[in-house]
């Protein structure tokens, strides 16, 4: 009884970080994060076919199976510099120079557990995060807006600013909590798990658009909006022999409720679904100690019209199927080995690669929203402390992307200036994992 108490206790915990997770966006495949977990992480998030800890659940819930009851816990600290840069002409619609969004480090919880129900079935509970269209540009010096600010009456609503809105950027932050259950059948498994999504957004410095959107007292400046939506993810993993296990899952996409606070800026008023993906992959032990996980993941962007469409669109922000910030969808390689070094230490090492979600038509509203890394190059390992606990720990390492276009403002193009968006990232995670009666 006081076992099954504990339990439950735990599955609670977790589930109430969820008011934790007001945590900035960050940016890594597009939006979506390139792993989940420590282990998971240091792999480039390779593994869908190799479900080792409680963190199968949030990456292929049918991976749950055959882990016995554990837990696992893990923050990671995330640095990403974005930036952006103006070339050409002026008088321009934005700045000239460079300059670079002044929120830099990021905490970003992860924690999941799996309990053991009996020898071919299992359940568990997880927290995860996505994010990625975060920026904060403070202190901006753009001539335009001081020439029109100095008119009588003044013709701008703020005499500097990317967009002549003084401090401009935007914030939006997803927590996803998950109750999985999984079953296997001989050298099959399977796992289901319901997901809840629980999201913010806010928006500040983006006045300027205000004769572009079918409702301006909905566009900006309107402090923190929520919205929850549910979806669902399925998984599979089969063993072809002792040694090769293929594995795939499925996330539908989620249906959120609007941003009612933006709704003059989101396409569809305020809707900002978090779209569908997918991933299948293989993993083989190529020997007793060393395994290797090659993937490939599928990010429908196209899902969300917030997202995807043009931000060149021809009607008003904020109207139904209206402009977006113009990401495609993407398709994603995944590499990672793990080594058991020995009893204590297990090593680890991965490759990850994303096409361009943004293209040179979007860079100007994707100065709010730089999320153009393709390549994540990361590493880590596990230190068994005794039977029951580990701690674990990675790295990851996204070299600098660059994407460059023509301005375009409220107006229309600005062929006489170019912007450059660009973003490198650097992530540091730290995790702990403890399995139940050991």
């Amino acid at each position: 009884m006081n076992g099954h108490f504990k339990k439950i206790s735990l599955a609670l915990m977790l589930a109430s970080t969820t008011t934790l997770v007001a945590t900035d966006a960050f940016a890594t495949e597009g939006y979506f994060v390139h792993g989940a977990g420590a282990r998971n992480k240091a792999m480039a998030g390779a593994g869908v076919a190799d479900g080792q800890d409680a963190t199968a659940l949030i990456t292929n819930p049918a991976g749950m199976v055959g882990i016995g009851s554990e837990a696992t816990v893990s923050v990671s600290l995330f640095n990403p510099n974005r930036k952006f840069e103006g070339f050409g002409t002026t008088p321009s619609f934005t700045p000239g120079g460079e300059h670079k969004s002044s929120e830099t480090l990021f905490a970003i919880p992860t924690a999941a557990a799996v309990f053991k129900i009996d020898d071919t079935s299992s359940w568990g509970i997880s927290l995860a995060a996505n994010g990625g269209m975060n920026s904060n540009y403070r202190d901006v010096t753009n001539p335009t807006c001081q020439f029109l600010f100095g008119q009588n009456p003044p013709q701008v609503p703020a005499d500097n600013g990317v967009f002549c809105g003084g401090t401009t950027g935007v914030n939006i932050s997803q927590a996803l909590i998950s109750v999985g259950y999984a079953k296997q059948f001989g050298d099959f498994k399977i796992g289901v798990s319901p997901i809840f999504a629980f999201q913010t957004f806010e928006a500040v410095g983006l006045q300027a658009f205000g004769g572009a959107t079918l409702n301006p007292a909905a566009l900006t400046n309107n402090g923190s909006s929520t919205a929850t939506g549910f979806g669902g993810k399925i998984g599979i993993e089969y063993a072809l022999s002792e040694q090769i296990r293929i594995g795939a899952a499925y996330q539908s996409k989620i249906d959120m409720d609007e941003f009612d606070e933006y709704a003059g800026l989101f396409a569809d008023g305020g809707d900002f679904d978090i779209p569908s993906n997918y991933q299948i992959g293989v993993t083989a032990d190529v020997t007793p100690t060393v395994s290797i996980s090659v993937d490939y993941k599928r990010i429908n962007y196209s899902d969300a019209n917030s997202v995807s469409n043009s931000s060149s669109i021809q009607l008003p922000f904020g109207s139904d199927n209206g402009p977006g910030f113009g990401w495609d969808d993407i398709d994603v390689i995944k590499a990672g080995v793990e080594w058991d070094m020995n009893d204590q230490w297990t090593l680890r090492a991965g490759w990850a690669h994303n096409g361009q979600p943004i293209s040179g038509d979007n860079v100007t509203l994707n100065i709010l929203a730089p999320g153009v890394v393709q390549d994540h190059i990361t590493a880590g390992g596990e230190f068994a402390l005794n039977d029951a606990h580990s701690f674990e720990f990675g790295v990851m390492y996204a070299p600098t992307e660059t994407i460059s276009g023509i301005e375009v403002t409220p107006q229309g193009p600005n062929p006489g200036h170019t912007i450059d968006i660009s973003m490198n990232q650097f992530e540091a995670t730290f995790g702990w994992k403890m399995k139940f009666g050991q």
